[in-house]
């Protein structure tokens, strides 16, 4: 797994100049989502990770029905999860972005090409009920569980983890910091409480 970007590293914008596109669709009917909101937290946040034009997210909202049925065919597990995310190129634009980390390409398989763009960073899903339901306990609210399940995702989407306590804490750290930058605008507020074992 790619791990996340060295801290210190100057940012280097990927596919010029422009911000990169997210599509969006909500495709459950039990909880009002404000897709324009979340597609503009999800730009505002690729571009801070040094994502620019080029590249495309997709970000669903799906039923808790649908997202069971994802959550079974692609992790193993039952039941509805709050997000799940499916990189395709995400790694490509971390490495383009921070370098080369290590993670293994394949004999057969260049380096990326930036001109080789557009590249499609990948799919996230969240399931709206799932989120509301675990909010208080997780985010404080579901304004700030909506906010953070974007965040998580396009983290992972770029090749972040939290498979051990140390990933988890720096994914932690950044995604407060994101969520500080482009969704309070400020301060963490005080009902904010991520949990420490967040989980897909």
């Amino acid at each position: 797994m790619i791990e996340g970007p060295p801290r210190f590293r100057k940012k280097v914008k990927v596919g010029g100049d422009t911000e990169a596109e997210v599509f969006c669709a909500d495709e459950q009917t039990e909880v009002e989502v404000d897709v324009a909101r979340w597609q503009k937290l999800a730009v505002a946040v690729l571009a801070d990770q040094g994502v620019r034009g080029g590249t495309e997210l997709s970000l669903f909202f799906v039923s808790q029905n649908d997202m069971s049925e994802l959550n079974s065919e692609h992790m193993g597990k039952s039941g509805p999860t709050d997000v799940l995310a499916f990189p395709i190129d995400g790694g490509e634009v971390l490495e383009m972005i921070n370098g080369p980390t290590g993670a293994t390409r394949g004999p057969d398989r260049p380096p990326p090409d930036r001109g080789d763009l557009p590249l499609l960073l990948g799919d996230i899903v969240i399931c709206p009920e799932v989120a509301v339901s675990q909010a208080f306990t997780h985010a404080g609210n579901a304004d700030d569980e909506f906010a953070l399940l974007v965040v998580h995702g396009i983290l992972h989407i770029l090749g972040w983890d939290h498979d051990t306590p140390e990933k988890t804490l720096d994914m932690q750290s950044r995604e407060r910091q994101l969520l500080q930058a482009h969704h309070w605008h400020g301060d963490v507020p005080v009902n904010f409480k991520q949990s420490q074992d967040e989980d897909e």
